[in-house]
């Protein structure tokens, strides 16, 4: 007799089958569980100033957090505001930043953004979405980044992390950035408990930074993988799946 067993849904059919309540009740619970495992999920890029973490977000981009940080240094002893920054010589810049990969374009954007900053704004990152997007090399993400962890103004950052387990958790089947942030801001609205935008961001990039990666995720050690449409797609094993996990184990196989 054949098997009546059906295979798991996969998200984006996850997605279409799920009432809209379904998906915020269950996404609701999925970042309570985050939480829970990453208390400490934060901003992994150094910086100590609005203007520089503007400076390392726009480096960070085809970049890990780990290189940048280890460029900023250097960077920020030579130009530590947009005044010094936007008088560099190009030449000089570049090589300093070149280790974060796309130096030109990034060095272009981090001239003209402090020219502006310094004809626009007296020199100071301004605390808004729409002056921040004006800025060149600046985006939604770049934006919301400085906004919610320089100013403490509650932002959604969909990098390649939030987008990627967004559409692997089933909680939105879209590929273009502000759509995933629109829909991510329905399902947690900032009235409600879990809508901290900027510490959701954190600890979807901390779990696909520690656990569910891109390649193979540790589905085998995922603490929210009982809600994860996607939890077949990954190692299985506990034993395997918790040697896979990057940063250190909590409490063994959720």
């Amino acid at each position: 007799m054949p098997s009546t067993t059906r295979p798991p849904l996969g998200p984006v059919a996850a997605v279409l089958a799920e009432t809209p309540l379904a998906r915020t009740r269950r996404a609701r619970r999925i970042h309570r569980v985050l939480a829970a495992r990453y208390p400490d999920a934060h901003c992994e890029l150094d910086f100590r100033s609005p203007f520089e973490l503007l400076v390392a977000t726009i480096l960070s981009a085809q970049c890990t957090d780990v290189r940048v940080n280890q460029v900023t240094p250097a960077l920020f002893a030579r130009f530590p505001d947009a005044a010094a920054m936007a008088g560099a010589d190009r030449a000089e810049l570049e090589g300093l930043i070149q280790p974060t990969g796309f130096f030109r374009a990034k060095a272009d954007s981090l001239l003209r953004a402090s020219a502006q900053l310094v004809a626009e704004h007296g020199g100071e990152v301004p605390p808004r979405q729409g002056d921040l997007v004006r800025l060149a090399g600046v985006g939604r993400k770049t934006a919301n980044v400085v906004l919610g962890d320089a100013f403490g103004v509650p932002g959604l950052t969909v990098d390649t992390h939030v987008g990627r387990l967004s559409r692997r958790l089933g909680f939105t089947a879209g590929e273009d950035p502000v759509r995933v942030e629109a829909e991510l801001a329905a399902i947690f609205p900032r009235r409600a408990p879990e809508g901290d935008h900027t510490l959701l961001s954190h600890r979807l990039i901390f779990h696909g930074r520690r656990t569910c990666f891109a390649r193979r995720p540790a589905c085998g050690a995922c603490p929210v993988r009982r809600w994860c449409p996607s939890s077949a797609v990954g190692e299985q094993d506990p034993q395997r799946a918790v040697a896979m996990v990057k940063g250190p184990w909590p409490e063994g196989p959720a």
